[in-house]
């Protein structure tokens, strides 16, 4: 499922989570890992200093740095190193986003595994809690593969992945996301739970809605589940359906823990646009930086439509 992975990283503490997924993925998957590091911009066009991400710092930008940079990440990550079968280092100058989204290309990537945000600062403060970082969002737009994004220690996982969620909300763009998720699920035997959260959010103030409504739209929701993807759960009978009501992101996240997910699949945004000038939706954004387990944001039905 996973032959070649790219794992995406600052080669600091920030990235230390992600790290951990990708290196065990790779190990499950015997998959060939591509560590990759963007040293940030030249300072002057193709002049030869470089602001390094990672510190701040302007540095002499040739072969001997380079060469530096790669030890550097060899030594971050030699616990790790030693557990996978095959891994490539590469470390290269320019805009984050674009290297990454250019060497995922290069190889062919199935899988991108990357931080929420970038700067180790960022973590503990109130920013973090409402939005995920710019390249993470650039990334997962421009992906043509799905990129899983691993922004706290992963406290349910346990060999990947033994209880997948997939989030729907019915639109086109969920249809890729599950694709991905069933795969997944019917590749390695992983109970595979479809959830829909009813969303009462847009309920004005002081309005009740009554239950028979909310009973009636449970029900409404769940048809239109079966009808979408049973086709594809004829095949596979490892699966539930969970139907929530409350605002989306919350009712996900609570559904996750009840079933002690250990990855959660969701469409990189909601509305119907196209995939390549979408945003990160609101609800994702919230489940990637609030989740205990990896999300992954699926945004083109490019690897996973066969």
């Amino acid at each position: 499922m996973f032959d070649k992975i790219l794992f995406a990283t600052t080669g600091t503490p920030v990235c230390d989570n992600a790290a951990h997924v990708a290196f065990d993925i790779a190990k499950k998957y015997n998959s060939t890992l591509y560590m990759f590091h963007v040293l940030g911009l030249p300072s002057r066009g193709f002049g030869q200093l470089v602001v390094d991400t990672r510190t701040g710092e302007e540095e002499s930008y040739d072969l001997d740095y380079i060469s530096w940079v790669k030890e550097e990440l060899k030594n971050t990550y030699d616990k790790y190193l030693s557990t996978c079968k095959s891994c490539e280092i590469d470390s290269i100058a320019g805009v984050p986003h674009t290297e990454v989204l250019r060497k995922a290309r290069k190889i062919n990537a199935d899988l991108i595994v990357m931080g929420a945000h970038s700067r180790q600062e960022e973590t503990g403060a109130t920013r973090y809690r409402g939005a995920v970082g710019t390249n993470m969002q650039k990334v997962a737009r421009g992906a043509r593969c799905p990129v899983l994004i691993v922004s706290r220690p992963c406290t349910t996982c346990l060999w990947y992945f033994s209880n997948i969620v997939f989030g729907t909300d019915f639109t086109k763009a969920s249809f890729s996301a599950f694709l991905f998720a069933y795969k997944l699920a019917k590749e390695i035997g992983s109970k595979l739970y479809i959830f829909h959260a009813l969303d009462l959010s847009q309920v004005q103030a002081g309005k009740v809605v009554p239950q028979e409504e909310i009973e009636a739209r449970i029900q409404e929701a769940r048809k239109k589940i079966e009808k979408l993807y049973a086709r594809y759960l004829k095949e596979y009978d490892n699966y539930e359906i969970g139907i929530w009501e409350g605002i989306p992101y919350v009712e996900i996240l609570k559904y996750s823990r009840a079933k002690n997910a250990d990855l959660i699949v969701m469409a990189h945004h909601t509305k119907e646009v196209d995939p390549e000038t979408a945003i990160l939706g609101g609800t994702v954004e919230q489940v990637v930086l609030r989740a205990s387990c990896p999300v992954a944001s699926v945004n083109h039905p490019d690897k996973v439509s066969g």
